[in-house]
């Protein structure tokens, strides 16, 4: 027998949905005969609708679909005290029953403010019982508002005087790219500087999607991938280097080094107390990102790897690679966007500039210009020696799944390069070859992580 317990939880997974979009989560479902036959969560941001109530919109779907604006036979359960516009539609309704989880201390209609159910002078009469499920409703109104409040503090953060933060404008209406920002300033190694990442699925999902991005990338790099994994039932993180996307900018080529940006992630994935990792790399998220995994590998179920390498400084580096560095120093205020379009020609404008954004001027772009130099070419490099230490752990200690995926068409991490990598890999099948794909293969991201998902499914 479906209990009022059971419609609850279907309550509250709508205002999840609502948290997800940014609204107040807040969810509401309509009963009919014990069966459900609507349902609807907080939209009034999202809609220009201040009518947009979880309430409202269940009643509007579910007179519509009965064909009759009352509702005498059906009961509604909502997550949150109904407030005086859904009270008075639900009284409207003529609802034989309400049934609400969290007390609203500030609007409540159901008797915390007003209890416009205990009219006796209006026609209609609904019974009203509040508390089922009231924790775990309360608990999803705090966490979002703290949430919320996080978010207050970390933009209203000053900028450090050695330091730039690109204007918030340069990232209005991003192609494809709809997620929430989070960020972190209070890390030890950030001293300050402020870390933007993505944080989007269940928290106590079976995977969480790491992806770490290169240079001159960022997180949008991503946003082809993260839909895949995010449909699957899966948790993505998706962090901005600092110096890259939305995260702060030192001025100072001297600030960025490679045991600094590494120890920031180390921070990083201990902070959110990440676990069933899927390691996800390009480019310098491999560089940095393959040195991880060894120092908590209980955290870590998988490793995604796409055109990277371990610089150990015991190998030269590639041809394709020394062009590449060349022409970073003789080019150093290279358009961002540009390049991404040479090797991706399917690129719209709009998502060329999305590349471009984090990077409005000169001043913006130290980041740029000091990273070729970190790549590790001598054995006494910084990073070199940690390197090594990783290339041991996945040759002899690795103990989860990999999956390599290559862009043949890579004129700096190529082919050659994901082979002898992929020696480096216990365990790893042969690598998927995405034959029109460049440097930038998460761009051609969405098979990539359709694979990824088989591949990495819970066993």
């Amino acid at each position: 027998m479906v209990t009022d317990t059971d419609f609850m939880q279907a309550a509250l997974a709508q205002a999840r949905l609502a948290a997800d979009a940014g609204e107040v989560p807040v969810g509401a479902v309509l009963v009919h005969q014990g069966q459900i036959i609507a349902t609807g969560h907080n939209a009034p941001i999202g809609t220009h609708d201040p009518t947009a109530h979880a309430e409202i919109r269940a009643l509007r779907a579910g007179a519509a679909g009965l064909g009759n604006y009352r509702l005498e036979d059906c009961e509604l359960y909502v997550t949150l005290e109904p407030c005086p516009m859904c009270a008075g539609a639900m009284l409207h309704a003529r609802l034989k029953r309400v049934v609400y989880g969290a007390l609203d201390p500030k609007t409540g209609a159901a008797g915390s403010v007003l209890d416009l159910f205990a009219q006796r002078q209006l026609n209609h009469q609904t019974t009203v019982q509040g508390g089922v499920l009231a924790e775990d409703c309360t608990r999803l109104l705090q966490d979002f508002f703290q949430g919320r409040r996080a978010l207050q503090r970390s933009l209203s953060q000053p900028v450090r005087e050695d330091a730039v933060r690109t204007p918030e404008a340069r990232f209005a209406g991003l192609p494809d790219y709809p997620w929430a920002p989070n960020y972190l300033s209070d890390l030890p190694a950030l001293g300050g500087l402020r870390l933007h990442y993505l944080d989007e699925g269940p928290r106590d999902a079976p995977l969480t999607w790491l992806c770490l991005h290169g240079k001159p990338g960022w997180s949008y790099l991503y946003r082809k991938m993260m839909p895949v994994f995010l449909a699957a039932g899966h948790r993505v993180i998706a962090p901005d280097l600092i110096g890259f996307g939305k995260s702060d900018k030192p001025k100072k080529e001297e600030a960025h080094r490679f045991s600094w940006h590494r120890q920031v992630l180390l921070e990083f994935v201990e902070r959110l107390d990440l676990r069933r990792i899927v390691l996800t790399v390009q480019d310098w998220g491999g560089l940095l990102g393959l040195t991880l995994p060894m120092e908590a590998p209980q955290r870590y179920a998988g490793l995604l790897v796409m055109n990277t390498l371990l610089a150990t400084g015991e190998t030269p580096l590639s041809t394709g690679f020394l062009a590449w560095r060349e022409m970073c120093a003789k080019k150093p205020d290279y358009e961002v966007g540009r390049l991404l379009a040479r090797g991706n020609p399917q690129l719209s404008p709009a998502e060329c500039a999305a590349y471009d954004a984090p990077f409005p001027d000169r001043g913006h772009r130290a980041a740029l210009r000091a990273f070729p130099a970190l790549v590790p070419a001598q054995p006494e490099d910084d990073g070199a020696a940690v390197s090594r230490r990783a290339q041991t752990f996945w040759q002899q200690d690795w103990q989860g799944r990999s999956l390599m995926a290559v862009g043949m068409q890579d004129p700096v991490l190529g082919w050659p390069q994901m082979q002898a990598l992929h020696k480096l890999i216990r365990n790893c099948p042969e690598p998927i070859q995405v034959e029109q794909g460049g440097h930038f293969l998460p761009e051609w991201g969405h098979a990539i992580a359709e694979a990824a998902v088989r591949h990495f499914a819970p066993r």
